[in-house]
């Protein structure tokens, strides 16, 4: 996965929204660019820090529990529902 950044802007927003994605792909928003809030110096600097420490993260004992119960329904022919 690549390093980005995303700024996207919402219709009707007057700021727009900063996202910065590390080379495991994820996500971390980093605030807000736009009058009063952050400035593109600010979003590059963030981003450094941000990809001059990447760790990625482990899963979680719940979010490995639910990969297998859907990988059980998936074997037993069942529609997976996480309802």
């Amino acid at each position: 996965m690549s390093r980005k950044i995303i700024i996207d802007k919402y219709e009707g927003n007057t700021h727009y929204s900063v996202h910065v994605y590390d080379k495991f792909g994820q996500e971390h928003h980093v605030g807000y660019l736009g009058d009063g809030f952050m400035t593109l110096k600010e979003v590059e600097k963030c981003a450094q820090f941000i990809w001059s420490n990447e760790v990625k993260k482990e899963i979680s004992l719940l979010d490995k529990a639910i990969k297998e119960c859907i990988d059980i329904d998936i074997k037993n022919g069942r529609e997976p529902s996480l309802d």
